[in-house]
């Protein structure tokens, strides 16, 4: 681990420290799954998580469409698509738009252009394929892009009125203030408001998850092991890191959350 980084191994930690936890809100590509899967493992600990009463939420930045599939057949008590653009309730409920948008047609033609603007100065770029099934963002794919060639787009964006972000799957076009902590914010107000900081725990692994390591309002966080790729890079780092990477990472915590009963 990089001499100048202050994370906390998720091993060294007092178990007492987890035994309040009732809601878990993690990230998924990179988090919970494993080059690209799901494991069973990880689907057993979903299950023991919902078995002890720990609600899961997830808080990714897939599209619309893809969430709302997916999100119905998990165990998990909700999900938030496309980096807290809408929130997806349990049981196959209308989700709920958490950016406002007057104007979806005009608002998606507004992205478009602004990625055709982007791909005059870097032609490579190439539109990821769920764009169809988006609401709020849009994205393309990460790969082959450097560090600072991401902070070109970040600035482009920024000078377009845009937000920018990115993980290790793509990047997001997005309005600008939309954010995973301003999403989960507001859900955790209105559908857990029972819930305080404390009994709450934020999971993920790149920089569209560095807002749920804000321990202004997250207090309790875990990045699993290959956040370490970013760790430098980011303003709020997570307080603890898993031993273990992606989603074996998460079924660490998950172990060190239920052996606290």
């Amino acid at each position: 681990m990089p001499k100048h980084l202050s994370l906390t191994a998720l091993s060294e930690v007092s178990l007492t420290c987890l035994s309040n936890i009732r809601l878990i809100a993690t990230d998924m590509d990179g988090t919970l799954t494993k080059r690209g899967k799901f494991t069973p493992a990880l689907l057993q600990a979903l299950e023991d998580l919902a078995t002890a009463n720990i609600k899961v939420l997830i808080v990714t930045g897939r599209s619309a469409g893809w969430v709302s599939g997916l999100s119905s057949l998990m165990p998990v008590a909700g999900a938030m698509a496309e980096n807290g653009g809408l929130y997806f309730p349990p049981g196959n409920q209308k989700p709920v738009v958490l950016t406002p948008i007057p104007d979806l047609v005009q608002h998606r033609q507004q992205l478009a252009t602004t990625f055709e603007k982007l791909q005059t100065q870097f032609p490579q770029i190439q539109e990821s394929v769920d764009n169809r099934f988006r609401v709020t963002d849009w994205t393309f794919d990460v790969t082959g892009l450097s560090q600072d060639e991401l902070q070109i787009l970040d600035r482009l964006c920024q000078q377009m009125g845009w937000g920018f972000t990115y993980s290790n799957v793509q990047c997001h076009i997005k309005p600008q203030g939309q954010d995973k902590a301003v999403g989960l914010l507001q859900v955790l107000r209105e559908y857990f408001p029972d819930y305080s900081p404390e009994q709450i725990i934020t999971v993920g692994d790149s920089p569209n998850d560095e807002s749920l390591f804000d321990r202004r309002y997250f207090p309790v966080s875990v990045g699993v092991a290959n956040v370490l790729e970013y760790a430098d890079k980011l303003q709020h780092q997570p307080a603890y890191i898993t031993n273990a990477a992606e989603g074996d990472g998460f079924c660490e915590l998950s172990n060190y959350i239920l052996q606290s009963f």
